[in-house]
């Protein structure tokens, strides 16, 4: 059994999405008209909850994040059968979309204040721009390309207009990206200085959104993609690593996002775990990890290793992602590992549905003392032994404890609760990822 969780101490897996106050790490170099300043070592950005400063208990921020994760899980499905649907295309033109976290950046010359969603299941970086016949609400002014001095349409023939899922030539290469709940953007593309904190990185191809619509989109100006396709700004900043370490949901504590060789692992910080990064043809930006295993208690679940493979039409397979908030599992293995816990957490289930989470049990009265049985999860060459608040949340007000987790169909996602308190390391000329636990604020 695993540990000891006290009642008075009440154990709230809150979701730790990330608003980014970025410090630099380095300075950059800049030599003439390059195509962009090389940024040496990296850069640390600070993160934020998107819930965080707002007047809501913890578990409304747990039901918030689990309601965004449900429409996040709805948008990947329609990502493949979208791709199924169509024998010719092999990247659908449908995105995940939206998060958890958001970075605070800087567009143009002079530089302009913006947030943005981080979002590690797309490519597009994109923001509302002006003119815009079509804009949500934001907190910032809509970025005008005609103040700034660096911006840039791109042309049709440019790399970065070729890697979109399906561009057209017009005013130049113009854009349109779904997000699998009829949230959209649609634009041209362009070029332009970033900053991000006192780093400067030029010519970065971006989406200039003059048609936008949905309500996920809200919380920030636009989108910073960290997949693993071209467009995204770990591809474009030809850095090949970026890591990130998320804070339990204290909404005082920040997490980071590091990008370039200070994304490193540090072995000082503990036992360093590394499984390979598995690439599906068809749905390419995504980080999918070999699970072959399963531990609940001192026993694994009976189930085959091909459970969690991607199929032939792309569909399958176990994704790692910032912006989902709890771990979905097929099926048929969620249902066995509810009977794992059942057996063995020894309380009364809660079907009253309360909480939005599929497994609660009811608490006792009686003690202040829990034990939860022990889950591993096994990847290719790498155990990841979860602590127990990173996959129970509790609260004796409402007397109940649950399971953060939850079923799914088509796809597989380890959430960012399961990642609380561990720096997660994407190689991607390696093409590994890495994980240590440890102590996020203290990093």
């Amino acid at each position: 059994m695993a540990s000891l969780y006290s009642l008075c101490c009440v154990l709230f897996l809150a979701l730790a999405i990330v608003a980014l106050y970025v410090s630099p790490a380095v300075s950059t170099s800049r030599r003439g008209f390059e195509r962009r300043n090389e940024v040496e070592d990296g850069f640390r950005v600070m993160l934020k909850h998107v819930d965080s400063g707002k007047n809501l208990t913890k578990w409304e921020r747990i039901q918030r994040g689990i309601k965004r994760g449900q429409r996040r899980l709805q948008r990947l499905s329609v990502m493949f059968s979208t791709a199924i649907s169509s024998s010719s295309v092999v990247k659908a033109p449908v995105a995940a979309g939206n998060g958890e976290f958001l970075m605070y950046l800087s567009i143009g010359t002079p530089p302009k204040s913006y947030s943005a969603v981080m979002d590690t299941g797309s490519d597009l970086i994109w923001t509302q721009c002006k003119p815009c016949s079509q804009c949500f609400k934001q907190s910032t002014p809509i970025f005008d390309p005609k103040l700034s001095s660096t911006f840039s349409k791109l042309s049709c023939s440019s790399h970065l207009c070729v890697a979109l899922p399906e561009p057209t030539c017009g005013d130049g290469c113009e854009y349109v990206y779904s997000y699998g709940d009829y949230s959209s953007t649609q634009g041209v593309m362009a070029t332009e200085t970033f900053t991000f904190g006192k780093v400067s990185v030029r010519n970065i191809g971006f989406g200039c959104g003059e048609e936008n619509d949905g309500e996920g989109f809200s919380q920030g100006a636009g989108l910073v993609g960290l997949g693993r396709g071209p467009l995204s700004l770990v591809s474009q900043l030809k850095e090949p690593k970026f890591s990130y370490c998320l804070t339990p949901f204290d909404e005082t504590q920040k997490s980071i996002l590091l990008m370039g060789s200070i994304a490193s692992v540090n072995r000082t910080l503990g036992a360093i775990k590394t499984t390979p990064l598995i690439h599906n043809p068809l749905q390419p930006s995504f980080y999918y990890l070999s699970l072959q295993g399963i531990t609940v208690g001192g026993s694994r679940l009976p189930f085959n290793e091909s459970t969690f493979a991607f199929q032939d039409d792309g569909s399958g397979g176990l994704i790692i992602d910032s912006g989902t908030t709890i771990t979905y599992l097929e099926e048929s293995v969620f249902n066995v590992l509810s009977e794992r816990f059942i057996k063995q957490m020894k309380l009364p289930v809660d079907n009253s549905g309360s909480t939005g989470l599929e497994l609660c049990f009811i608490l006792p009265s009686d003690t202040s003392e829990v034990k939860v049985p022990k889950l591993i999860f096994h990847f290719d060459g790498a155990d990841l032994d979860l602590p127990g608040e990173n996959y129970v949340i509790a609260d004796s007000n409402m007397g109940l404890i649950c399971l953060a987790m939850g079923r799914s169909n088509g796809i597989s996602i380890l959430g960012n609760i399961q990642q609380q308190n561990m720096l997660v390391l994407h190689d991607l000329k390696k093409k590994t990822l890495s994980f240590v636990q440890t102590q996020c604020h203290k990093l």
